[in-house]
């Protein structure tokens, strides 16, 4: 994602996050890698499948792998600012 010009307002963020989420539940590829998934999430994936199992387990929520892209910079969706240039 190219950096914004002014911060995303919450809307923004979550028309963004959203967006991204649906490309990605649609098949769309990832641009974070399993072990940076699996890193973030490793307590969660603990608690649902247990110690051992969360090392071969990878995280399938589309709303937690956007907002995990939307976090590093990497999706490439913004918002048209409308900035008038004075």
């Amino acid at each position: 994602m190219v950096k914004p010009a002014r911060p995303h307002t919450r809307f923004e963020k979550a028309r963004i996050i959203g967006a991204r989420a649906l490309q990605i539940s649609m098949g769309a590829p990832l641009f974070v890698s399993e072990d940076e998934l699996r890193e973030k999430f490793n307590e969660e994936l603990i608690q649902l499948y247990g110690v051992d199992d969360a090392k071969e387990k990878v995280v399938l929520d589309p709303m937690k792998i956007a907002t995990l892209e939307y976090e590093q910079n990497r999706i490439p969706i913004d918002i048209d600012p409308h900035i008038k240039e004075e």
